[in-house]
C-alpha cells in the first residue's frame, strides 16, 4: 500500500506542474525531429541539455566550447553553459567566438570570462541584507517575454553570482524591487545589473549568470522560468518553435490542487511531518552540540547538520529550522538558535507520534525536549529559578544567544506545546515548572490583560514585576496577545485561580470591542484573526454564552471569507496605520524587516508559518467548542489543503514532510514576495509552523482537542504556596 501510495503521490506531483505522458509530445517531437539541433558545450547533468532532450529537442553535447564549435553546421545554434559556475566564470577563446562569426551561428553564452567587444567585470554576487536575506531579484525589462511575462515582472535566482556587463535593452536585469508578482515602484535609479542581453553587433545572446542551473538552483516561480527559456530557445532556433516540455522541480507539492485525496492521506501527511524533525537531522547530539555556540555568536543561519551525523534524542534541544535563503546548489541554511518555543512545541508533535503510532522512540523525544527547557538548559535557569527574582518562573527566548528576553506569546505556545506533550504521555512531572511559567507570565500581565510584547530581564530586575502587575496598558494586538489568554483560560480551569479568568476575559472583551478598526497587526490582519480563535473557542468552553459564540462566529467568519477554494485562506492587510511593519513603501525599504508575503491584497499568497497554522488549530478548538459543524467544514478543507502542499523533494529530503511559509494557490507553487529578512517564503520553522500543523493532523485522527489534552495536567498542586511566594 505505501508504494502504490508514493506512485500516486509522484503522478500527482507531475500532473501539477503539467507534465503529461512522453506520447501526448509525439506530434511536436516529429516535428521537432525536422529541425536543426542544438548544439551545447555543457555536462551532461545540466539542467538545460537534460530538459531540452527529455522534450525531444534534438540536442548535440561536446564538452568544451572550441570541440562544440568545430562540429557546427553554419547557421545553427549553439550553447555555452557555465560549467564551473559560481566557482569560475566560463572561459570562452576568442577563436570560438570569431568561428561562431564565421559560421553565422546563433550563440547564447552564460556567465562568461571575457566577450568581444564588451567589458566583463569580475564575478560578484547579489547584494544581501543585515540577516543574509538576498536583496536583488531578477526583473523582466523588455516585452520580450510577452503576453507570457510582462515588463516589470519578477523572477528569484537565489544566490545569484554574476559578471557585470554595460547593455543598453537588456532583457533580465538584477535589482532591488518590491513587490509580489511585479517591480510595483518600477526598476531603481542605481544598482540595475543586466543579467540577460543581446550583443548589440553579434548573433550573441549573454547570461550574466548562470540560468541553465534553474532546477538545480530551484528558480522560482518554475512557470516565469520556462517563458524565458522558451523565448530563448526561439531565438536561437530563429523563432522556430523549440519549446521545454515543463519539468518537475526537485522541491514540489505532495499533490496537485485537483489530485483526487487518497484516503489515508492526513495520516500519511502527519507522519512525514513527525518525520520531518529527524530526516533533516534538527535534533541536536552531544557529538556535534558544541556547533550550536560557535554558530549562534555569527547570529546568521550555516550550514546545517550534515546526514552523516549522529542524531540527538531531544535533551540537547532542536534547532529553529530553515532559513529562507536559498544557496546557489538548491540548498538551505538553518537557525542554530535553541528556541524554547520551538522545543516546547516540538515535544507536542513527537508526543502525538508516540501516542498515535506507539512509537517509544518518538514520546521519549518529548520527554527529553521539556526536560531540556525546564531542568537540563539556561533556559528555566539562573534568575528564572530564584523565587526572589522578577523573572521567577519565566522561560527565556533561547540559548545560547538569549536566555534574558521574554516574549509572552512564545512562553504561551511553549506552554501549550509542553502541556499537551505531558497530556498525551501521561506524565506530571512538570505540572510545577508549568504553573510557575503561568503565574510568571500572569504576573506581567497588565490590569486590563494585555502584556508588553517583549520584556527583559533587565527590565524586570529594575521595575520589577509589580511594575507590569499593575499597569492599565493597552494592546489590541492578537499576534501577542492572544495565545496568553488562551493558557491563562486553561490554567483557570484546573486552578480556579481567579486573576488568570478576569485579566483574560478583560483583554479579550476590551479586544473585541476594538475590532477591527483598532486592532494593530503584523505581518498581515488574517494572522490576527487565526490567532484570536482559540482564546474565544476556550472562552466558550468556560463561559458558554452567546455573546462568546457571537465574537468566535464574527472573528471565524470574516477569517472564512477569504478561504480559497482550494482551502487555503489568503492573506489580507489592514489598516498601514495599524502595523509597524506594512509592506515596504519603497524598493529600499524591500528586505529590511519582517514583512507579510503579499505586497497588496488579491495577492494569491497563503502563510503556514502565521496563519493556516493557527487558523487550523483555531478551527479544529472552535468545533470542538460549540459542535457547529461550519467549523469543521472549514477545518476540513483546510486540512486538504495541507495536505496537498506539503513538500515532497528526492533530491532534497531534508525538505520532505516540512511546510514552507508560503504558497502561491493559483500557480501551485512555492511563491511570495520574499521581503522578510528573516523568516521568509521558504523558510521551515520546527515550532509555529512544522508543530501545530504535524501535531492538529494527528490529533485529528486520535479524535481529541487541545482543550482535553491539556486538561490531563495537575496544574493545582502546590499552588499556594507559589502563590503566596510570587505575589506577596
Amino acid at each position: 500500500m505505501k508504494n502504490s501510495s508514493q506512485c500516486m503521490l509522484r503522478r500527482d506531483a507531475l500532473k501539477a506542474f503539467g507534465v503529461a505522458p512522453l506520447a501526448a509530445f509525439a506530434p511536436a517531437l516529429a516535428e521537432a525531429s525536422k529541425r536543426s539541433p542544438l548544439h551545447f558545450s555543457c555536462r551532461e547533468d545540466n539542467d538545460l541539455y537534460r530538459v531540452a532532450k527529455s522534450s525531444g529537442i534534438s540536442c548535440i553535447r561536446s564538452d568544451s566550447p572550441t570541440e562544440a564549435v568545430s562540429s557546427v553546421g553554419r547557421n545553427s545554434a549553439l550553447l555555452v553553459l557555465a560549467e564551473r559556475y559560481p566557482h569560475e566564470a566560463t572561459q570562452v577563446d576568442a577563436s570560438v567566438f570569431q568561428e561562431a562569426a564565421r559560421k553565422r551561428l546563433r550563440l547564447y553564452v552564460e556567465f562568461p570570462s571575457s566577450l568581444p567587444h564588451m567589458n566583463v567585470g569580475k564575478p560578484q554576487m547579489v547584494a544581501l541584507g543585515k540577516h543574509h536575506n538576498v536583496l536583488e531579484r531578477a526583473i523582466v525589462a523588455s516585452d520580450s517575454f510577452a503576453p507570457g511575462l510582462k515588463k516589470m515582472r519578477i523572477l528569484s535566482l537565489h544566490e545569484c553570482y554574476y559578471v557585470p556587463i554595460s547593455a543598453r535593452n537588456p532583457e533580465l536585469v538584477l535589482a532591488r524591487v518590491a513587490g509580489f508578482d511585479t517591480a510595483v515602484y518600477g526598476l531603481p535609479q542605481e544598482g540595475v545589473h543586466p543579467i540577460l542581453m543581446k550583443d548589440p553587433e553579434h548573433s550573441i545572446l549573454i547570461a550574466a549568470t548562470r540560468l541553465s542551473s534553474f532546477i538545480q538552483g530551484r528558480y522560482d516561480p518554475a512557470e516565469g522560468w520556462a517563458h524565458v527559456w522558451n523565448w530563448i530557445l526561439s531565438w536561437l532556433s530563429s523563432g522556430q518553435s523549440s519549446a521545454l516540455r515543463k519539468w518537475v522541480p526537485t522541491v514540489h507539492p505532495s499533490l496537485g490542487a485537483n489530485s483526487p485525496m487518497p484516503k489515508a492521506a492526513e495520516l500519511e501527511a502527519f507522519r512525514k511531518g513527525v518525520a520531518w524533525f529527524s530526516d533533516a537531522r534538527l535534533f541536536v547530539a552531544p557529538q556535534w552540540k558544541h556547533y550550536v555556540e560557535e554558530y549562534a555568536k555569527t547570529g546568521e543561519a550555516q550550514p546545517g547538520p550534515h546526514p552523516s551525523w549522529p542524531l540527538g534524542n531531544g535533551s540537547d534541544g532542536v534547532l529553529e529550522g530553515f532559513s529562507s535563503t536559498i544557496k546557489w546548489n538548491g540548498q538551505q541554511p538553518v537557525g542554530w538558535n535553541l528556541r524554547a518555543d520551538c522545543a516546547g512545541e516540538t515535544s507536542m508533535a513527537m508526543a502525538c507520534s508516540g501516542v498515535l503510532d506507539q512509537k517509544i522512540e518518538d514520546r521519549k523525544i518529548a520527554a527529553n525536549l521539556n526536560d531540556f527547557i525546564y531542568f537540563r538548559s539556561a533556559l528555566a535557569s539562573g534568575p528564572r529559578n530564584d523565587p526572589h527574582s522578577s523573572s521567577y518562573g519565566l522561560v527565556g527566548w533561547n540559548v545560547p544567544r538569549s536566555p534574558g528576553i521574554y516574549y509572552g506569546d512564545d512562553n504561551a505556545r511553549m506552554l501549550l506545546g509542553s502541556m499537551a506533550a505531558a497530556g498525551l504521555i501521561g506524565s506530571n512531572q512538570w505540572d510545577e515548572k508549568i504553573l510557575l511559567c503561568l503565574l510568571a507570565n500572569l504576573r506581567t500581565t497588565g490590569v486590563y490583560g494585555f502584556r508588553p510584547n517583549r520584556i527583559t530581564e533587565s527590565q524586570l530586575q529594575k521595575l520589577g514585576w509589580r511594575h507590569f502587575y499593575d499597569q492599565k496598558f493597552i494592546n489590541y494586538h492578537p499576534h501577542f496577545e492572544a495565545y496568553p489568554w488562551a493558557c491563562f483560560l486553561r490554567a483557570y480551569e484546573k486552578t480556579r485561580f481567579s486573576p488568570f479568568l478576569e485579566r483574560a476575559r478583560t483583554g479579550i472583551r476590551m479586544t473585541m470591542e476594538a475590532y477591527p478598526n483598532n486592532w494593530r497587526w503584523t505581518n498581515g490582519f488574517q494572522q490576527e484573526r487565526a490567532r484570536m480563535l482559540l482564546p474565544l473557542a476556550w472562552l466558550i468552553r468556560l463561559e458558554d454564552t452567546q455573546e462568546h459564540r457571537r465574537w468566535l462566529k464574527q472573528i471565524a467568519t470574516d477569517l472564512l471569507a477569504f478561504q480559497v477554494s482550494f482551502g487555503g485562506i489568503r492573506e489580507d492587510l489592514g489598516n498601514p496605520a495599524k502595523s509597524a511593519i506594512p509592506p515596504p513603501a519603497s524598493n529600499d525599504k524591500y528586505g529590511t524587516s519582517e514583512v507579510s508575503l503579499i505586497e497588496k491584497n488579491g495577492d494569491p499568497a497563503c502563510d503556514m508559518l502565521y496563519t493556516c497554522n493557527f487558523a487550523f488549530l483555531g478551527l479544529h478548538e472552535a468545533a470542538a467548542a460549540t459542535g457547529d459543524a461550519a467549523y469543521r467544514e472549514a477545518e476540513d478543507r483546510l486540512a486538504h489543503f495541507l495536505c496537498r502542499i506539503q513538500i515532497e523533494s528526492k533530491t532534497h529530503p531534508e525538505f520532505t514532510g516540512g511546510w514552507f511559509r508560503a504558497f502561491d494557490y493559483r500557480r501551485w507553487d512555492y511563491w511570495a514576495s520574499a521581503s522578510d529578512w528573516g523568516w521568509g517564503p521558504w523558510s521551515i520553522e520546527t515550532g509555529w509552523t512544522q508543530t501545530w500543523i504535524s501535531s492538529l493532523l494527528g490529533i485529528r485522527r486520535l479524535n481529541t482537542s487541545l482543550w482535553d489534552i491539556t486538561g490531563r495536567n495537575k496544574l493545582n498542586t502546590n499552588l499556594n504556596n507559589f502563590v503566596s511566594t510570587m505575589f506577596s
